[in-house]
Formats: structure tokens, C-alpha cells, sequence
């Protein structure tokens, strides 16, 4: 893979896990119900909405996605694949790492859960619910994308070492 593109999902990762941390932050307060930064501000009343389980999920995404992205961008160069697959294994990447991501953050905002066109037995508003379920599409074929590619250029990059093991 190209030290370009290995340098973007490096970046874009970390970029993820930016957004991790952002989104800690707020189930923090969420969790506590209030602002507390010791010794800063304490105790300043905040209304989150969302629950726990969105907001552990939102969090964990980031991370999850993220680390994914810098191990891709790590692992390139044990990658053989030809420009195009490189292509597509890069942006299928850019897109599961973000659209599974920012889905998620959404649906720790807005309550819902994104995991069926028109909310399925799931509370939360019905036009984001479906906005949320459709940003999924992409990340969902990216992600089965990217692993097949992940898988062929690592044996291809095997094969062709011609080393004993």
C-alpha cells in the first residue's frame, strides 16, 4: 500500500479516536448528570440525552474504528495489492471507520438506535433513525470490502516473499 494512503488511515484514525474521546467526555456527563471538572467548574447541571448503552457504544466505536484504521495504515506495507485494490481497500476503510462512528455518536444523541428503516421497536424519531440506518449501508459494505482485501493482499504478500518460514 502506498506510504500516502498508509499516512491518511493513520491519520483519519487518529481522527477516530479525536472523536472517542469527545464523545467519553460527554457519557461522562451524561453519567454524572452534571460538569464536574474539579477543580475548575463543579457540579454545573447538564441535560444529556441518550442512555448509557448508546453512549458506551458511541464511545467505543471511535476506538474500535480507529485503532482498526492505524493497524491498516501500520500493516500496509505487509499488503500486496495492485493500485486499484488499494483504492478501494483505502476508502472502503475511510468509510467504515467514520460511518460506523458518527452513526453511532448520533444515536447516543437523538436516542435512537439506527438499526432498522423506520425505527423497527426502537423509540427515537423515525426521520433520523432512517438517516442514521442509511449512513450504515456504506460502512457495512466498506467493512466486508476491506477485509477481503486485507486478507487477499496479506496472502499475496506472503507468497510472493519466497522466504522459508
Amino acid at each position: 500500500m502506498s506510504e500516502r494512503r498508509r499516512a491518511l488511515l493513520v491519520f483519519n484514525g487518529i481522527g477516530l479516536i479525536a472523536s472517542a474521546i469527545a464523545s467519553g467526555w460527554l457519557y461522562f456527563f451524561f453519567l454524572l448528570g452534571a460538569v464536574d471538572l474539579w477543580p475548575f467548574v463543579t457540579d454545573l447541571p447538564a441535560t444529556i440525552p441518550g442512555d448509557r448503552r448508546a453512549w458506551n457504544m458511541a464511545h467505543l466505536e471511535g476506538i474500535t474504528n480507529g485503532t482498526m484504521l492505524i493497524a491498516i495504515g501500520a500493516a500496509g506495507g505487509y499488503l500486496r495489492l495492485g493500485e486499484r485494490a488499494q483504492s478501494w481497500l483505502f476508502w472502503a476503510a475511510i468509510a467504515f471507520g467514520w460511518l460506523f462512528t458518527l452513526p453511532a455518536i448520533a444515536n447516543a444523541v437523538f436516542g435512537t438506535r439506527g438499526l432498522e428503516f423506520g425505527g423497527g421497536p426502537f423509540p427515537g424519531d423515525v426521520t433520523i433513525n432512517n438517516l442514521i440506518f442509511l449512513a450504515g449501508w456504506p460502512a457495512m459494505i466498506g467493512v466486508h470490502i476491506a477485509i477481503v482485501l486485507l486478507l487477499w493482499g496479506a496472502w499475496q504478500h506472503y507468497r510472493h516473499r519466497g522466504d522459508a518460514v
